[in-house]
Parts: C-alpha cells; structure tokens; sequence
C-alpha cells in the first residue's frame, strides 16, 4: 500500500467518475475509466476532450500536453481492465448492493495490494468493507462535484482500514492538488453531515409555506455569503440524491432534522429530481440545463397591489454598530433621519462612527466628499425619543431583550404620530410581543437588517398577523429605495436565515464534542466543500457565543425538537465567558488588541 499511485481505476463514468478522471489524468496519473455503458465512456472522453480543448484556447496547457492527457485516459466496460490499477474508485450508483458487487468481483481482479476505495457520500464505508476479502484496503475517497474544481477531499476511514492505505491516498489527494480531511464513517461525513441537514430544513421550510422558494435562496445568499440558496442547490444535486442521503443520516442518528422532508420524496416519486429532470423545486429550460425558466410558482409583477404609507423621515433608536449602520443606510439614500440614543452624548458618539465610516468610503473612492457631508447633514442625534414625533418610519435597533424592546415600543406608541410605521430590527424575538404593548399593532413590522448594515444587501420583512398591509407594503418599498433586497417571512423565531443557519452551526458544535472531526478539519470542509465564506467555528466566534447560544435556546422553545438543544460545550464555553471574538477566546484564541 506504500507503492506510489500511479496507475488509477475509475468505476462509474458519470458526472462525478468523470470529473474524478479528468483530475487523475491531468496530474499524470494513468487512469483505467470502466463503465458497463459504452454511451457513458464515450461521453467521458468526449467531455475530457472539451474540458481539455478549453484549456488550450484559455493557454492553460499546450496542445501537446492535452495530447498527453487525453492518451494517459482509456476506457473499458469490464472490470478485468482494472487488473493492474494500484488504487480503484467506485463511484457506481448510490445503493449496498451494486456497490458491493463491484467490491466481491474487484475482490478477484486486482492485487492484494491494491488500495480499493468508495466515493459514496451516504453508505457505510465499514460495511461496503466487511464484504471485502481484504477490508483492511477499503476506505472513502469522497471528491466533490465538479471534481476538477473542488479543493476539498474527505479521506474516510472505517475501524478496519489500514493506516498506510490512508497515507497513500491522502498523499494522493495532495498531489492533485486537492484538500485532504481525515474523517471517521459515519453516514455524510463532514461537509454533506453539515450541509444536507440544513438543506433539509430548507426544504421543510418551504413546504410549510413559511416562505418562497425565491425568499429562501435570496436569504442565504444574501445573508449568509452562500454561492446558491438551498432549494437550488437541492436542484444541482439530485432532489432524489439528496433525499437518498437524509436517509441514510437518519438511520444512524436518528436526528429528526435528517428525517426527509415529505417534499423530497413526493418530487422524487413524480420524477422532478432537480437540474437533471429539467423540473425540481425550479424549473429549467431543458433536462440538465441550468437557466431558470417562469413557471406558475414565479413571482409575478405586484402591480394593483396594496400601496406603501409615504416615507420621508426616519427614526433609528440606539447607539450601537446596528443602529449607526442602519442610520447610515438611510442617509446615504436621502432620508431625514433622527438617531436617538439614551443620552445626547450616545447620539453624538454613534453619528461621529457613522463619519468614520463614511470617511473610509471616500478613501477609498466609493463616495465623494460631497455625498459624505451631505449624507451626515441628513443626521440629526437626539438624547430622546421625543424627537422621533415627526418621523414617517421609527427603527429600533436596541438590546436583543424582549423587555427592553417592549419597553421602547410603549414610549414609541405614546411619542410617534398617528400612522407611523414602527420596525423592529429584532433577529430572533416575537415582533408581535411588542406590537401587542402598543394601541396600534397593525402598524408595527420587523425590518432585520443584518450586519454590518451598510454592506449587507438582506432585509427579512416579517409581519404578523396583526400586521397592516400597507405597512407591510411600506417596508418593502422602503427596502428598494434604501438598495436592499426584501425577504418576507411570517413571525416565528429565527425567521428565515437564523432558523436555517444555527442547527447548522449547532450541529458543527456536537460532532466537535463527539470527537468525530477538528474544528480545523470542519471549518476547512465546509469552506472548500460547501462554498461557505467562513467555517461554522470561524463564524461562530464572530457572531459571538452568548448570542449564538440565545437564539439556540429561541429556536428550541418555539419549536421544542430536541435536535435544537444548544450543545453542551456551546453552554459551556459561555459560562466560562469565553465567548469568541470580543473576549479573545472563543472556539479559538485571538491576539488582544
């Protein structure tokens, strides 16, 4: 199993086996492509002939070595061609039983030294193992799709696999330039362990008509710097492989955020399996195409619906980073604003932060002076919210504590004229809790901006059911005019990207108390595995444990699934005050500024 890996078997010429070949041979690697379908093989040299003639107009490689490339990739429909291959890759259909027949008859072709490995991302590794004459060789190798393009490889390995075979292909994966992790088996390993839980709940969300399938994507995009929003990813992937893998998930954990959302299998059974069907949660413009076409579930234009109340001053109420980012953001797009803080002295610090913001975008050529100074002229900081008896829109952006912000809402009720909008920025809280202290609750919406405000392109539009809905109307039209993008999402806790973000994140957090993977390891898988900007344990830090740990303990009383009980460690690092970022000590340690 030391012996270098220079001669490789690929099993299964589909989109992934394909991908995986075109990696080997383009590092020089001899590769053996074996496919029961003739029409499969010739479609994988015909896709590495594309792949490779790019390269060569795009002046990547020469012509010479795409000649190189293309001689180093034969292919075969029988097994017996992998006679001589030092390592073998399946990656044959998704079920135990083509699986392992591949393994029983590989069994009887290749060398005893022959490293045999799987690329399922669901089955047991362990026991795909046990059916093998020589378990000990088999481990995962589980490359992600496209293959050429992802970085991340999870090397998985069962309680019977040999360290040296481990070694070799890990020192492989380096080679062809990829990320290796080292990961225990158990059904989604890291990356697809993380992510189809969350996809899952996407998906559940959906079908709760909680939100659009529109406002789902453009949340986790928008909000969380994801490269595709779940439900088109669920298309990307296969609606049926997905559903394929959940199962899996669940048998072992028996978590019911792994239990398949019903949705899953009913477009599976009707065979709207995503991208490849050309119909899942979307609808494309060909089977296998990529570009959305409208169906009947596309949003059509709103005209003839309800107006907005006319907006031309505004009130935000705090000191904070939120509220001075949200004060800007109005500023910037030509509102009067008021900022109102506890004490003048507040007032005046928060817009003194707003001018050191607006100063760093004229240094770097984003704004003119001229835009900064009227822009700051717009402000006017206030040491009290009587100030706020003239404004069209009141914004809090106070302490995330429900006293507080009944609190504020009551004085808001007394102080702001008859037909004044009030928002609150809350991300977790019920916005009817406080839209019931006041005499007008229909007036009274959620505007949850995200942070740093400025930047951040999402706003989660939430009302209740008491909620007007010209008010509603309002916000959105106010979120157009200020460059966001409005979501709308109904008044349960987390709304939408909190609700599919932190079981996320929770999650990370148990398969680190259960020892199963780094935090290292996660935060890389999820990055180069996933397109995550930041792994969970990077963001956890930055959003900052105590808060982190308050929206867990929301999101598990208002929907009491045991699999949203707040980790242990997470709950044991806050009470050792080690809460991320802002106290030096998080998941990680950090310099002190």
């Amino acid at each position: 199993m030391d012996t270098p890996l220079t001669t490789i078997a690929v099993v299964g010429l589909g989109t992934m086996g394909t991908g995986i070949a075109e990696v080997l041979a383009r590092a020089g690697r001899e590769v053996i492509g074996i496919d029961i379908s003739e029409a499969a093989a010739r479609q994988a040299v015909a896709s590495l002939e594309a792949s490779t003639a790019r390269s060569v107009r795009r002046e990547r490689i020469t012509e010479q070595e795409r000649r190189d490339i293309l001689t180093r990739f034969r292919t075969f429909s029988d097994l017996q061609a992998a006679a001589d291959a030092e390592l073998v890759i399946e990656v044959v259909p998704e079920t135990y039983e083509i699986k392992q027949q591949v393994f029983r008859e590989l069994d009887a072709v290749v060398s005893p030294a022959a490293i045999l490995a799987t690329g399922t991302n669901a089955l047991s590794v362990t026991r795909l193992a046990a059916e093998s004459q020589h378990p000990e060789r088999v481990l995962g190798l589980h490359f992600f799709n496209p293959a050429p393009v992802m970085k991340l490889v999870e090397v998985v390995s069962s309680v019977l696999t040999a360290p040296p075979a481990v070694e070799s292909v890990t020192r492989l994966a380096r080679e062809l330039g990829k990320e290796p992790v080292a990961v225990g088996d158990r059904p989604g390993f890291v990356a697809d362990g993380l992510l189809f839980g969350y996809l899952n709940q996407a998906a559940a969300m959906y079908e709760a008509n909680y939100a659009s399938r529109e406002d789902i994507d453009a949340a986790m995009k928008l909000g969380c710097g994801l490269p595709m929003g779940p439900l088109a990813l669920l298309d990307l992937i296969g609606i049926d492989t997905a559903r394929t893998v959940l199962e899996a998930m669940y048998s072992a954990s028996h978590d019911r955020l792994h239990a398949p959302a019903p949705v899953l299998g009913q477009l599976s059974a009707a065979g709207l399996t995503g991208r490849k069907a050309g119909r899942g949660f979307y609808t494309y413009d060909s089977p296998g195409g990529q570009d959305v076409v409208p169906d009947a579930l596309t949003p059509t234009d709103s005209a003839g619906a309800v107006a907005g109340r006319e907006v031309s001053s505004v009130g935000v109420a705090g000191s904070g980073t939120m509220a001075s980012g949200i004060a800007e953001v109005f500023a910037k797009a030509g509102y009067a604003v008021v900022l109102a803080a506890r004490s003048q002295e507040k007032a005046d610090t928060a817009k003194a932060r707003i001018a050191k913001s607006l100063g760093r975008s004229v240094s770097k050529g984003r704004l003119t002076e001229e835009a900064r100074d009227e822009t700051l002229a717009r402000i006017t900081p206030a040491g009290s919210l009587d100030s706020f008896a003239g404004v069209d829109l009141a914004v809090e952006a106070v302490a995330e504590d429900l006293e507080v912000k009944r609190q504020l809402f009551q004085t808001l009720d007394k102080v702001c004229k008859p037909g004044a909008v009030l928002a609150t920025t809350t991300s977790s809280l019920p916005v009817v809790a406080v839209a019931r202290v006041t005499s007008r609750p229909e007036d009274v919406v959620g505007m949850h901006f995200f942070n740093p405000a400025p930047a951040m392109k999402l706003v989660e539009v939430v009302r209740t059911v008491l909620t007007a809905d010209d008010v509603h109307a309002t916000i959105r039209e106010v979120c157009v005019k200020v460059r966001k993008h409005p979501v709308d999402c109904g008044d349960r806790a987390g709304f939408i990207v909190n609700a599919l973000l932190f079981p996320y994140l929770n999650n990370a957090i148990k398969m680190v108390e259960e020892h199963y993977a780094t935090l290292d390891d996660i935060d890389a898988a999820m990055k180069l595995g996933g397109g995550y900007p930041m792994g969970p344990f990077e963001l956890l830090d930055v959003v900052g444990l105590d808060v982190s740990l308050a929206i867990e303990k929301v999101l598990h009383g208002e929907f009491r699934d045991p699999g949203l009980a707040p980790a242990p460690l997470l709950e044991h690092l806050v009470a050792a005050g080690c809460l991320g970022r802002k106290t030096g000590r998080g998941f990680r340690e950090y310099a002190r500024r």
